[in-house]
């Protein structure tokens, strides 16, 4: 079956970076700050106003035992706050209960889902399935509650004000204890089914021979007024998905999992996923309204198939005639993860570059058409919140410096789909860049009329800067950068509100 083959002349560029200067970025940091940033080239937009929190393992070693993965380090908060033409910054580790126990035994002592291993090889590791929750990949405030998010289990609630760790989140006990909530909600403008009210749309995975997809959906209060549980053949690795005002889309990576190494204590979970390039992608297209049709039959969920590859990330969904369409970051395969493996010897010219492809779902013939929009290696797309579900016309993702070949993010990237046209900012040589987050100058202006917010690690100085630039015009520089007293490790993602939280 055809994939999402990578024409080799795409693999071979001149290097806008050094393995050297980009693996500092991720050095842990142990202390929490909370100061004004002082130190700006530029001038912060005094109506920006409003402030982003950003998550993202802050830990990359417990004193001197190493993560064997980013992914497995323990979830660090910051929040930028903008007011008045200044920005203050704060951070916060998520006070889980495995992060306590560790920081006062000073050693590892759970596994991690991609790898990080406790002292004493397989027999200390073996059968022992209590993973740890690190509640480190994204940072949500909705209904008046600052939750950290981590999809295989439930939030840690935070004071938006102090990041001080409030517990557990069960949203008045509908989750039950360590129930999944996933870490890629979708924030819908407008619910059909609340009267035109703005609703969040989020799921869980319950994995296995055939897999279990739970889709929640929360008022403007922060209460699930709608939980419905649909199950699909087979094993379903699942990271994000999209939303319309009808459904919730899913891409199911063709991939296997084989438990018994995970079991026996030889390998992390994620470890024992291995990537088969000879199956489909299946599309699974979930009714996001009431599960019983008139006459009472079950709404089922559309099966769709495509061709292989692998999806981490979604950029936005909507429908148009018979059709949903979906801009997606696709890869040829699964960057897998390797037992002996040291993530800061990362070969990028040994990888395939994640790209955006436009899928075309056809509802009539269950077909999928698709078509590469950007082949530069990209990745942590958005668009502005109020398109969210709807046709949009621009985006805006973290890309390489190069237009070919895969490396690390050092740039943020604007696309016109209308146009074509495509907007580039570099860092590059010595700055590395992470998620970038558009911010709206006004909600219903035009649809690129706000900011871009982005993380760039500055490996000249072994510090972060949050840039700011016009999401009009890219080309134009940067408004304004920010530089902090000290680095972010790499982060996972984030979002902007217009609350003003400071303490």
């Amino acid at each position: 079956m055809q994939n999402f083959k990578i024409d080799e002349r795409d693999l071979i560029t001149e290097k806008s970076y050094s393995r050297e200067s980009w693996r500092e970025g991720y050095q842990s940091i142990t202390e929490e700050y909370d100061y004004w940033i002082d130190d700006i080239e530029g001038e912060i937009p005094p109506e920006l106003k409003g402030t982003l929190f950003k998550n993202g393992p802050g830990l990359l070693d417990i004193q001197g035992h190493r993560i064997h993965h980013p992914f497995d380090g323990d979830g660090m908060i910051s929040r930028f706050t903008f007011t008045n033409g200044r920005a203050h910054y704060s951070n916060r580790f998520v006070r889980t209960k495995a992060y306590i126990e560790e920081k006062k035994a000073g050693k590892i002592l759970y596994r991690g889902v991609f790898g990080t291993q406790k002292p004493g090889g397989w027999l200390a590791n073996a059968f022992d399935f209590n993973l740890k929750n690190i509640a480190n990949t994204n940072v949500i405030y909705w209904g008046g509650k600052l939750l950290a998010l981590w999809e295989a289990a439930d939030p840690h609630k935070l004071d938006p004000r102090t990041l001080e760790t409030l517990g557990k989140e069960n949203f008045n006990s509908v989750l039950s204890e360590g129930e999944a909530f996933a870490a890629h909600p979708r924030f819908d403008p407008s619910c059909e089914q609340d009267n035109g009210e703005p609703c969040l749309v989020n799921f869980s995975i319950k994995p296995g021979l055939s897999t279990t997809i739970t889709i929640f959906e929360l008022d403007t209060a922060g209460k699930i007024v709608r939980k419905d549980a649909h199950s699909v053949p087979g094993f379903a690795f699942i990271h994000d998905f999209a939303i319309t005002p009808n459904y919730c889309i899913f891409f199911q990576n063709p991939v296997a999992f084989n438990p018994i190494p995970f079991a026996l204590g030889m390998r992390g979970a994620a470890e024992c996923i291995k990537f088969q390039p000879n199956q489909p992608t299946k599309v699974l297209l979930i009714p996001r309204r009431s599960s019983i049709e008139k006459g009472g039959s079950q709404k089922k969920v559309q099966i769709l198939e495509t061709q292989s590859g692998f999806v981490f990330h979604h950029t936005n969904a909507f429908e148009k005639d018979n059709e949903i369409v979906i801009d997606s970051i696709c890869y040829e395969n699964l960057p897998e993860v390797e037992p002996e493996s040291d993530f800061r010897d990362t070969d990028f010219e040994s990888l395939t570059p994640g790209q955006l492809w436009r899928f075309h779902l056809n509802l009539e013939n269950n077909t999928v058409r698709r078509e590469l929009i950007e082949s530069r290696c990209c990745e942590f797309p958005s668009v502005h919140p109020e398109k969210v579900g709807r046709e949009h016309r621009y985006l805006y993702m973290g890309a390489t410096h190069a237009d070919r070949g895969n490396a690390p993010l050092q740039a943020f990237e604007k696309v016109d789909l209308a146009t074509g046209e495509k907007q580039l900012w570099s860092a590059a040589p010595h700055g590395y860049a992470s998620e970038p987050n558009f911010v709206s100058r006004t909600r219903h202006g035009d649809e690129d009329d706000g900011w871009l917010l982005g993380l760039v690690y500055d490996s000249t100085h072994h510090r972060s800067d949050l840039v700011i630039l016009d999401a009009k015009d890219l080309n134009k520089g940067a408004i304004a950068r920010l530089h902090l007293k000290h680095h972010i490790p790499y982060g996972l993602h984030g979002n902007f509100v217009s609350d003003v939280f400071i303490n």
